[in-house]
């Protein structure tokens, strides 16, 4: 083997062992269990391709765009269609409304923060993992991975138009199953002081 391949090949296992962490952090977002082998895929995939990453300080979103495509083929693997969500509800929901009218927390001066407080990173990661992956996507890769929606445009190659309105459809959604999540856990019973 010649030196400049062995050399190569240290270069991706240093890379590799960088970004794992955080790629299965973020496969387990978007994938849920399968967050190992779409990992697995993702490096598997680098490595037969490590020739074109020519600026190693875009490595990590180079690998990120990969993973995004590994688990975007496990998610379409697992179901030919995409889940159908009627809008018409979750356009209409307003969480903010809902937990001042509800008022789950009686004589709370942070209703709101008392809400958040109830969950855990289980609960966020169950509510999470019902969004349909169209929507989950964009979502943890803007607001959990801190990326712009024009990069994640260009990763799917979808207008930034699309990925505006499925970041806020997404988000929607998302309001609206926390609240469901917290209701179905009993999340929502006031805590005695």
């Amino acid at each position: 083997m010649d030196p400049s391949a062995t050399d190569r090949q240290e270069e991706f296992r240093r890379l590799a062992r960088e970004q794992i962490p955080r790629l299965y952090s973020l496969a387990r977002h978007l994938i849920g269990d399968d967050a190992e082998d779409a990992v697995q895929d993702c490096l598997l995939k680098a490595f037969q391709r490590y020739d074109q990453l020519h600026d190693a300080t875009a490595a990590s979103g180079w690998l990120t765009s990969i993973l995004v495509n590994c688990c975007r083929d496990r998610g379409r693997s697992r179901s030919r269609q995409p889940e159908h969500v009627d809008f018409t509800d979750v356009e209409e929901f307003s969480l903010f409304r809902t937990i001042a009218y509800e008022d789950p927390f009686p004589y709370s001066d942070t209703l709101h923060l008392d809400f958040l407080r109830e969950f855990g990173k289980e609960d966020v990661h169950a509510v999470l993992m019902r969004l349909p992956e169209l929507y989950r996507t964009p979502v943890v890769l803007v607001y959990m991975d801190g990326y712009l929606a024009r990069e994640v445009a260009a990763m799917f190659g979808d207008p930034l138009g699309t990925v505006l309105a499925r970041l806020h459809r997404g988000r929607k959604l998302f309001e609206k199953l926390l609240w469901e999540y917290a209701e179905e856990n009993h999340l929502l019973q006031e805590v005695a002081r």
